[in-house]
Formats: C-alpha cells, structure tokens, sequence
C-alpha cells in the first residue's frame, strides 16, 4: 500500500519566463530565460510504504533494494514537480542504512529539492519508520540519501529548471550542505579523469 502527501506549500501558477539582464545580446546569442523560483514547499512530498514478507533478504530484514526504489521513486517525484516536467536520476550521490527495516514496518519517505542549478537538482530523502510491534513510540529513521535529478524535454535534453527558493533555516543549511556536495563530487570526477589521462600517457611512452 502506497500513499502520498503532499508538503504544506502549494505551489502557484507559473509565471511567464524572465529574461536575466545582460545574459544575452552578444554575437547574434538569445539571451538564457530565467524561470522564476520556487519556494522548497512546493514540491515536498511524504511517501508512505508498508513493508511485506516479499520485500525481505536472506536475513529475514528487508531488502536495500526496496528501500533504494522507494527512495529513487520519491525524489523522482518531487524532482518532477519542482522542474514542471520530467526529470531523471542522473546520480545518487550517498546513501547511507542507519537500521534494518523489518517485516510490517511503515516507511514514511521524506523528500525535498535541496539545491537546484540550470537543469539538475538535488534532491535529500530522509526515511524513518514506524515499527508495527512498537505503536505509539517515536518513528526512527532508517536511512538517508542525496540524489542528482536531471530534468529533460521530450527529446530527452537537459532543460531550465526553476531556481529553488529556501524558507527556513533548515532549507538554507541543506542547499549549503548540497553546494559543498556538488563542489566535491565534480572534484572527485576531475581528479579521477586527470589520473586516467597520467595512466594512458604513461602507457603510451611504454609502447
């Protein structure tokens, strides 16, 4: 059983595309349009799972797997609501299980836009659970993870996505959280493609 409720912002109706000042005009260039923000309410969602004997592993817990689809499932969702249109995983940049999952456990999966760039986003998911044999005592959470969403267009291109406007000290602290990310994970892919450009130079004077 599936359920899910939407954040408390609803998000308005779009307004029609701006254009940044200066951001184009040179050498025959249009200039980029600049949609207009979107506070992080707007496209938080609760997902709600109740976990079954067919989602377990051999050690009678359920599965990471499932746990990663719900998640992947979710942030698609919000990704797809904040950029107005579809958008797909283009990384997931941390996962992390806190605790097992067990059998009659349900999920609540918790997501939001955290940080949004020209046409990707990313997205934080926080999941906890209600244990069944445990009612009335706090839900615990289970896991966290940090997914990348690319939005694209029908041909399947990147496209604008709206900027995301945080609300809260909260929001602020995650789209400062997801910059660090972000910078980090484009040194990592820098520095891996310099050591593979050292290694095939370095075969290359062997041959």
């Amino acid at each position: 059983m599936i359920h899910v409720s939407e954040g408390s912002g609803t998000p308005e109706p779009p307004a029609p595309p701006q254009v940044a000042r200066g951001a184009g005009g040179t050498a025959g260039i249009p200039p980029l349009p600049v949609l207009p923000g979107k506070p992080t309410s707007a496209a938080r969602i609760t997902l709600s799972h109740i976990m079954s004997a067919h989602d377990t592993n051999l050690l009678g817990t359920v599965h990471g797997g499932v746990v990663m689809k719900l998640v992947d499932d979710a942030a698609g969702a919000v990704a797809g609501r904040h950029s107005e249109g579809p958008a797909v995983t283009g990384a997931m940049d941390e996962m992390a299980f806190l605790e097992p999952v067990r059998v009659g456990d349900l999920l609540q999966v918790k997501a939001q836009v955290n940080w949004s760039g020209r046409t990707s986003m990313e997205v934080g998911v926080r999941v906890v659970a209600e244990r069944w044999n445990e009612a009335g005592r706090p839900a615990k959470q289970v896991a966290s993870a940090y997914l990348v969403f690319v939005a694209v267009d029908a041909e399947g291109r990147p496209r604008l996505v709206p900027p995301v406007l945080p609300e809260t000290a909260d929001d602020r602290r995650r789209c400062q959280e997801a910059e660090i990310r972000r910078t980090h994970r484009l040194a990592r892919r820098e520095a891996i493609l310099e050591l593979r450009r050292e290694r095939a130079a370095a075969d290359a004077l062997d041959d």
